[in-house]
């Protein structure tokens, strides 16, 4: 499958490099979100990875849900336990938690269902910035810390009504965001449709820290950065 650029096995663990996590955000996800630029101080691999190897591994279950419990770095070696059950974790050697992930349900590995299946739920759930969530935050006044954005994925889940299709596209349904002081909660809804047909529905939850009142200015100047950066990548990556 594609996603073995993305990351080296040793013994048996999962490795992630910096690099190889960014050139998964930027080429594949289409998610410039700073914390996956390889240099990055609090550098960090996209969550749409994790979920996107596990996928691989595992197969795609009727019910699936995968909840963070940390932020996994450069290089940490990574534990994808041979399992059967319903339910387990992905730590690290020191037996640190970075996902719990519980199925349900029939189960499909066809490799070709999965690899397409995961292309369009990633291009789906990257590029959440600027489109969906600076809308949801002038709604409700506020906005991230421009100098130190920090916007991270809490848990994404998928129902499936059956298996029988080839094709598949995510699409939005309702899009939230609640504050509680300086924390955001966003939520996206969303239904799985193969060929205008309906074959399961979503949901991805993120966090937001570090909120303050909205400023047009510095969000949009923040905005045109990251559209910026994001054009010349693309250019440069096409030469």
């Amino acid at each position: 499958m594609f996603l073995k650029q993305f990351y080296t096995t040793d013994e048996g663990q999962i490795l992630i490099s910096a690099g190889q996590a960014s050139h998964f955000a930027k080429d594949i996800a289409k998610d410039f979100n700073p914390l996956h630029d390889h240099d990055a101080k609090r550098f960090c691999v996209p969550g749409d990875l994790l979920v996107s190897l596990i996928i691989a591994k595992y197969g795609l279950s009727q019910k699936m849900q995968f909840t963070f419990s940390g932020m996994v770095g450069h290089n940490i070696y990574l534990n994808f336990p041979e399992t059967e059950t319903e339910d387990f974790e992905i730590t690290d050697n020191n037996n640190k938690i970075y996902m719990q992930v519980h199925r349900s349900g029939d189960i499909t590995t066809d490799s070709s269902l999965l690899e397409t299946f995961i292309r369009d739920y990633v291009a789906f759930s990257g590029p959440n910035f600027p489109h969906i969530l600076v809308p949801l935050m002038a709604e409700q006044n506020v906005m991230i810390n421009t100098t130190r954005p920090l916007v991270i994925y809490e848990s994404m889940s998928f129902e499936f009504e059956h298996f029988n299709f080839t094709s598949s596209v995510l699409q939005a349904i309702e899009n939230t965001l609640s504050i509680d002081g300086k924390r955001g909660d966003a939520r996206f809804h969303f239904q799985i449709n193969s060929e205008n047909q309906k074959v399961g529905n979503g949901f991805k939850k993120i966090l937001i820290s570090g909120m303050r009142d909205y400023n047009q200015p510095l969000i949009q100047e923040f905005t045109e950065n990251y559209l910026a950066r994001k054009a010349a990548y693309e250019k440069n990556s096409s030469t």
